[in-house]
């Protein structure tokens, strides 16, 4: 015991190639290739320095090759990793904060992976939460930034363990463990598959994702058909990471694309919901939908949206809105899901609206009908949160109101909760030749004068007057007998 103790202690490091800082670390024979998660129960593990716990058979990439800054970090990220390691744990930041970093990019968010599972992860941090169900994550709050920290995967195809596949080979549950090269091959693609210790400040690279990077490659792990069938929203995250990034999706990973879309029919509504809205607010939704129609993946995300992107007026509205969304991202202003979708299913809307009226409805019920018919509609394919619907519809509410522009409607419209969306939306309507433009200039004229001058932009009042109800007093009858008791 005491050998292995020494030679523990003062076995040298394993010697790094000179070439570019990178080497390949040998795994050593007696390893098991899936070993079994090892708690701060079980065992302590070695440190830092032994190489084969450190590198673990990928290659490693030193600071000096990947030039990762690592005070572009956040703080909870390095707590969270450092808290897991004081704990005797393995913990990385891994998949797209690793990759933005390395396109020097700074990271919208921050996960880590690690060899604890997460009861063992909810016990460490004290303000952390377990989620999910398809797989188990933990949670760690730490101020008003969260850190969502998985435990590395293992197959879904071992015997043992919690997985379900659908028949089509869609993963619907997989709380499987494994080690840490097991979860890089479960990732999608190999720009993913990044393992960055802030520690050591080492990246781990088991699949050649470093070098796709620097090419400019987005490549997936393991057979894309395969792959895009255990879930077909990485076809989705393949168009928008190549749009969002300004790589190029490798062949053998785009050919399958086209065939394979209607996989996307049994994807959940909220999670195809959730992808899309990464998709349009990646501050790159025009090149998104580009791609989208290039790859085929346009029809049927959005009820009809390839229909409305195939209409003259209705493709110009839907990419100025497009184009107003990345723009407001990109100059780091915030951008409202609700005001984007309003802009997506509008047209979809006016036609439903104009359908009911051609029907013989008045013109504010037919709103309201057509209104529910598009959100049902569209419900049955890609869920919209109620949060945001409820938006939608007061801004689709509020634009007949824009056309009155007489008596006391127009100021009662400048105190609506939601006038600046809604007046936005009628921007968008005007440029893109929906409505004459005169009407968008005189409502930014009026909301810019002051009152006296407002109220003499307002036009006559030709609309016909209510006549007023008058209340009739009920007049009681009294009988003879009714009057005699009285």
């Amino acid at each position: 015991m005491i050998k292995k103790l020494l030679d523990r202690i003062f076995k040298p490091k394993h010697a790094k190639s000179s070439h570019n800082q990178v080497a390949y670390a040998s795994t050593p024979q007696n390893q098991p290739r899936r070993p079994t998660l090892r708690s701060k129960l079980d065992t302590k593990k070695p440190s830092h320095e032994n190489a084969d716990y450190i590198n673990h058979g990928a290659l490693s990439i030193a600071h000096k090759t990947h030039k990762i800054d690592r005070n572009l970090l956040s703080n909870a990220a390095l707590k969270t990793t450092e808290g897991l390691h004081k704990a005797g744990f393995e913990a990385y930041i891994v998949g797209g904060a690793v990759r933005d970093l390395l396109l020097n990019r700074t990271p919208k968010d921050f996960d880590v992976a690690t060899d604890a599972t997460p009861e063992e992860v909810n016990r460490i941090f004290r303000r952390s939460r377990l989620i999910g169900k398809r797989f188990r994550l933990v949670h760690v709050l730490f101020g008003d930034e969260t850190i969502e920290v998985s435990t590395f995967r293992g197959s879904h195809l071992e015997a043992e363990g919690d997985s379900k596949v659908t028949d089509s080979g869609r993963i619907i549950r997989d709380n499987v463990f494994g080690s840490i090269a097991d979860d890089a091959v479960r990732r999608d693609f190999t720009a993913n598959a990044l393992y960055y210790n802030p520690a050591s400040q080492e990246v781990l690279d088991f699949h050649h994702g470093y070098a796709d990077i620097k090419a400019g490659v987005l490549r997936m792990i393991g057979k894309p058909e395969t792959r895009y069938a255990e879930d077909p929203v990485r076809m989705l995250r393949a168009v928008r990471l190549s749009a969002k990034l300004g790589l190029k999706i490798e062949p053998n990973t785009q050919a399958p694309i086209a065939k394979m879309a209607d996989l996307l029919q049994d994807v959940p509504p909220s999670r195809l919901f959730d992808e899309m809205l990464k998709l349009f607010l990646s501050g790159h939704a025009m090149e998104s939908v580009t791609a989208l129609r290039e790859q085929h993946l346009h029809h049927g995300l959005l009820p009809m949206l390839d229909v409305v992107l195939e209409q003259p007026m209705g493709e110009r509205f839907v990419m100025l809105a497009l184009q107003n969304t990345d723009d407001r991202i990109l100059s780091g202003k915030s951008a409202n899901p609700s005001f984007l979708f309003a802009t997506l299913l509008w047209h979809e809307m006016l036609t439903a609206w104009n359908g009911y009226k051609t029907e013989g409805h008045h013109a504010i019920p037919a709103l309201h009908m057509a209104m529910t018919e598009v959100i049902a509609t569209q419900a049955e394919k890609l869920a919209i949160h109620n949060r945001y619907t409820a938006t939608m519809k007061e801004i689709w509410g509020l634009q007949p109101r824009f056309e009155q522009r007489a008596g006391k409607r127009p100021f009662g419209l400048l105190t609506h909760p939601r006038y600046r969306a809604g007046y936005d939306f009628l921007l968008l309507r005007c440029e893109s030749g929906e409505l004459p433009t005169e009407l968008g200039e005189w409502w930014t004229a009026f909301a810019d004068a002051d009152g006296e001058a407002r109220a003499a932009m307002l036009q006559a009042d030709t609309a016909p007057k209510k006549r007023r109800k008058r209340n009739r007093k009920k007049v009681v009858a009294l009988d003879d007998n009714s009057a005699d008791a009285a």
